[in-house]
């Protein structure tokens, strides 16, 4: 019996067409294993709920232990303005044995490199041809955050507290972490960190300072004080006046001459000690002019003298009211 050649095309186009779907699927299945189903598919979905602020998913991704501490970063927009200058994500296999593998994860903040080293094992199969891969468990590490002379600040745009100036946040990586202190007299400018995942632990220092404004109003009055203080000892002729300045002499001072004033404020800075804010030591220069009288010869000449003096001063800075109390030894 003779096969038609009609029939021997029609068969072999059917074998043709079952030799390229098999080709086709192996290729599919190779392809879907390396990118959908290869190991930085969980890297990919962990990051994805970062950048949604979905600290829940993360967490349930990267199967991660939460070290002590406030949880303020780790959800919600706290967590998406961490992720908002991690810029130029990129994703790569570095190693891989069947069963463990390494995805090292490339991004930039504020135009810095970095990169965040991930572990995988894989945990199953799905769909008989498909390996599922899962990030190994580990520790979040932690943001250890100080400010000065404050039991609060401002992290990643949230208030949260400090007792005792301190406090430890745990976080999620990649992450960019920002902190300052707000405030009308004691601010800290901003200060970030990159949490790469490297390491338990990184430490963000706020550095709280007066603000201008503060030394301001402190220059201002230290300012009516001392002049205040001049005005009187010239008004009451007095050579040793209840001041921060006065002059010794043993020559006589003719009635009337004595003028005080004021020829170099202090400059003011404020510090913090031992928990509050203190004024550094001030020093400054006063005028004095006079006529002299000599005892010996009885000559009268005039006098003229600028005299260093340095003097202390006491800072309260209530909600509605600033106080310098001057300290004089």
């Amino acid at each position: 019996m003779q096969t038609s050649p009609a029939l021997i095309r029609v068969a072999a186009a059917w074998l043709l067409a079952l030799v390229l779907a098999i080709v086709g699927s192996v290729v599919a299945v190779t392809v879907v294993k390396s990118t959908v189903a290869g190991p930085a598919q969980p890297v990919r979905s962990y990051i994805a709920a970062l950048e949604a602020g979905d600290g829940g998913h993360a967490l349930g991704i990267l199967r991660a232990q939460i070290p002590p501490g406030s949880a303020a970063l780790l959800d919600g927009a706290p967590l998406q303005d961490s992720m908002s200058r991690v810029k130029d994500v990129s994703y790569e296999t570095t190693k891989s044995d069947g069963d463990r593998a390494s995805v090292t994860v490339s991004y930039t903040v504020e135009g810095e490199q970095h990169e965040s080293v991930f572990e995988l094992e894989r945990t199953g199969t799905d769909w008989l041809f498909f390996p599922r891969w899962s990030i190994v468990p580990r520790t979040l590490p932690s943001l250890q955050a100080t400010v000065v002379n404050s039991d609060r600040a401002t992290l990643n745009g949230v208030p949260v507290n400090m007792p005792a100036g301190r406090n430890s946040f745990p976080v999620f990586f990649p992450g960019s972490y920002v902190g300052s202190l707000p405030g009308e007299n004691f601010a800290a400018e901003p200060r970030g960190v990159v949490v790469s995942g490297r390491g338990s632990s990184t430490q963000l220092n706020l550095a709280t300072k007066a603000t201008p404004q503060l030394v301001s109003a402190i220059e201002a009055k230290v300012r009516e004080y001392l002049d205040g203080c001049a005005g009187q000892a010239t008004k009451q002729q007095r050579l040793q006046p209840d001041c921060p300045f006065s002059l010794a002499t043993n020559s006589r001072i003719q009635d009337g001459t004595i003028a005080w004033s004021i020829s170099e404020y202090p400059a003011v800075a404020v510090e913090p000690f031992e928990g509050r804010w203190v004024v550094a030591p001030l020093a400054g220069k006063a005028k004095l002019t006079a006529r002299e009288i000599d005892l010996f010869t009885g000559a009268v000449k005039q006098l003229q003298r600028d005299l260093d003096f340095t003097f202390s001063a006491r800072l309260s800075v209530g909600q509605d009211a600033i106080t310098v109390t001057p300290q004089l030894d």
